[in-house]
């Protein structure tokens, strides 16, 4: 991948979206679609920012019964997106049977622990261990159920990395140096995070709300 940079397009207008791709399209190398937008434009958003001729990573984060995913899953078919998300926390049955409906193409990965929680947050869910520990159980379920890799923070990439090496490792919650980290508690920078092992990199605010949106992805590019 010559660019690993996916911009999180989570934002309400479709024009807006598109008008923000067509700017900085030469300096991502794809484009991540998350709940946000795809439950406020659905499959007709999905097709006009692949329009634009970027990959799409469809961060919808899947997590039912295994039937259900399934079904989801052939569901969008139609959109052949380079990337879709699961939740690890499903269980083997479900990570199995979505691999198994994806599109051909289609790389399925598994989210681990959100970058927005910390090792107190899963006390209070009552998962005991440090956020590394979680992650490495999770990633090593995703690999033994055959999916091509997993969504964690940049903390946790080089260590998953060592145990998986062919894995497909999916990086957001990433801060260029001095930048606000917002509701990101385990934020690194996105030069730490390739050199880690990611595959790629999520970055959103910190281009789409800059108040140079091309100078900031050109920034960012440049560490890369």
């Amino acid at each position: 991948m010559s660019n690993p940079v996916y911009l999180a397009l989570d934002v309400p207008q479709l024009d807006a979206a598109k008008a923000l791709v067509s700017k900085v399209k030469a300096h991502i190398g794809g484009v991540k679609l998350g709940l946000e937008f795809f439950c406020a434009h659905g499959h007709h958003g999905v097709h006009e920012i692949a329009h634009l001729g970027l990959p799409i990573f469809l961060d919808l984060k899947l997590h039912d019964i295994p039937n259900t995913v399934a079904g989801a899953m052939q569901a969008i078919h139609v959109l052949e997106p380079a990337i879709i998300t699961i939740h690890a926390s499903g269980g083997r049955a479900m990570l199995e049977d979505a691999k198994a409906a994806a599109a051909e193409g289609t790389k399925v990965v598994a989210v681990t622990m959100l970058t927005s929680l910390d090792e107190r947050d899963l006390e209070r869910t009552g998962i005991s261990g440090t956020p590394r520990d979680h992650v490495m159980r999770l990633a090593d379920l995703a690999q033994d159920a055959g999916l091509d890799g997993i969504v964690c923070s940049g903390q946790e990439v080089s260590g998953v990395h060592k145990r998986w090496k062919d894995g497909f490792f999916v990086v957001p919650g990433l801060r260029p140096g001095g930048k606000p980290t917002g509701d990101q508690k385990r934020v690194v920078t996105p030069r730490q995070a390739r050199d880690d092992g990611a595959s790629v990199l999520v970055i959103g605010r910190p281009i789409s709300r800059a108040d140079d949106p091309v100078a900031a992805a050109r920034a960012i590019e440049a560490t890369l």
